[in-house]
Parts: structure tokens; sequence; C-alpha cells
């Protein structure tokens, strides 16, 4: 073998040992166990696809699936958010470094004081409902976290929240990459702001567009920790999602085939989206 790539595999293996030990491994084994009836009590025995036909059956189950599809329309308004905010703070404006870190605060932030932080600005008695009846905006407090409509959109605006710092930061390195000459080239032969962006400045942006956007769709298929220190899945089960589901199965109910399987299908689910998102965002040549 080549000395360079010998040595390149003898960096690369204790990563890869790594990942089988703690990625690779524990995925087909969990697979595996999502066609069987495991448990640590009895003998465990193959029953096919019994339990991903329990799943479909269990209205719990498309209920957090069906959330979990709502929870994509995050993603458009995340990504058009963070495109529109990398532009304004890639300009050269006084204390522009304090804007950006203000952003970037929620990515950093710890999902249980975001929760804390979150609750209390929901809390029917909280500050969201004080400011918008001092504004004459409501007649009367609103249950943000307690009605089954609205706590599905608070917990969507909470990983809006958190997630538009990163996908800023990632745009904004994109933006001072492209080559200025593109540009002024562009502003030399006329074209204003808005042409220069949408025929010059976001074709060369598509690359990033399409890892964040595919990013964005694999974060929010399987967005948990929001609904569980916000709502753990209420009320009424309306802010329930299929990785949740997956959670409350294995983990709290002890019925590991089955959150096996929720798990199996939205991984599955994953992989199909990112699939498309990929065919349909990825940039195309020109000839």
């Amino acid at each position: 073998m080549n000395p360079q790539r010998l040595l390149a595999w003898l960096f690369v293996t204790p990563a890869l040992l790594l990942l089988a030990a703690f990625s690779f491994w524990p995925v087909l084994y969990g697979s595996y166990l999502s066609f069987t009836d495991f448990s640590l009590m009895r003998e465990t025995h193959w029953v096919g696809l019994d339990n991903y036909v329990a799943l479909f059956n269990n209205e719990m189950f498309l209920t957090g699936l069906r959330n979990s599809f709502v929870f994509l329309l995050v993603v458009p308004c995340t990504q058009l958010a963070a495109i529109l905010l990398a532009v304004l703070v890639n300009n050269r404006l006084p204390a522009i470094r304090w804007f950006r870190a203000a952003f970037y605060v929620p990515v950093v932030t710890t999902v249980s004081v975001v929760g804390i932080m979150w609750g209390f600005m929901f809390h029917e008695q909280g500050a969201l409902n004080y400011v918008l009846l001092r504004a004459h905006l409501i007649a009367a407090p609103l249950g943000w976290l307690s009605d089954d409509v609205l706590a599905l959109l608070c917990v969507m605006f909470v990983s809006f929240w958190r997630g538009l710092g990163w996908y800023m930061v990632m745009y904004l390195a994109a933006l001072q990459s492209l080559p200025a000459e593109v540009e002024e080239a562009a502003l030399l032969d006329g074209a204003n702001r808005w042409q220069r962006f949408w025929h010059i400045t976001f074709p060369m942006l598509l690359p990033t567009v399409m890892i964040c956007s595919i990013m964005c769709v694999l974060a929010a298929l399987k967005a948990y920790q929001e609904v569980d220190v916000l709502t753990q899945g209420g009320p009424m089960n309306s802010t329930f999602t299929a990785l949740y589901y997956a959670y409350d199965q294995g983990l709290k109910h002890l019925k590991l085939p089955r959150g096996l399987a929720a798990s199996f299908v939205v991984s599955l689910s994953c992989i199909v989206i990112a699939a498309v998102c990929l065919q349909y965002l990825r940039p195309r040549q020109r000839t």
C-alpha cells in the first residue's frame, strides 16, 4: 500500500472505530430489534413487520408523524430569514460584531435555559401576554402552551429562534467568501442592489442553501428537545412529534421495539426528504 495512503488510514482509523462502536453498530442492532419483541424480561423472538403495522395503526404515532411534517414549515422560514439577516450583518456598521453575536447567542444557549425562558414568556401571566394586552392587541390572556392549536406553533417558533443564528453564520461565511469582482462588474453595468443579489449573489450561494436546507430539514424532522422542555407532547398530544413518540415509547414505557420502529421510520423519512432536497436544490451547471 502507498505509504501516504497508509498514513491517512492510520489517522482516520480512531474516528472510524468510534463511529463503528457508537453509531454504526447501534443503528444496525436497533434496526434489527425493531423487527423483534425484545424485552429485558423474556426471550426475544422475530416478529417481522408487526411493530410497524402496530405503529401505523396507532393514532398517537400518526399524529406525531403529521406534526413532524408540519414542523417542516420552519425550514423555508428559517432559511429565508437567515439569508436576509446574513445580508444585513454583512455590512460594515458600528457595533456590527455585537449585533452578530446577539443573534448567535440562542445557538449556544442550553435547551433547559431556553425552555425556562420561553416557558415564562408563553405563560398566561407572562411577558408576551402582558405586552399584547398593553398594546390592546388581545382582549384576554392567551394560553400559548395550553391551547392545542397554538402550542405546536410556539414550539416551532422556538425551534426557528434557536436555529436562526446558526444558519446566519453559515450564510455570512458564504457571502464573505464570494468574489467581489463579479458584483463590482455588475455595479459598473448599472445593476441595482436587488438585481445584483438575485442574479449574482444568490446563484453563488446555492451550494450553501442546499447544505443549510438539508440540515434544517433533518433538524425539523428530528424535533425533540423543544417539545420535551416546553410541552412534553401536550396538550392532548398536539405537540407530539414522531421522534418524541419514539422516546416516549422506548424509554418512558419501555416498549423498545416500538420506539425503535418509530425511530427507523423517522430516519427513513429524513433520508428520503434529504434526497429530494439534494435533487432539487443542487446547483445546475450552465452549458
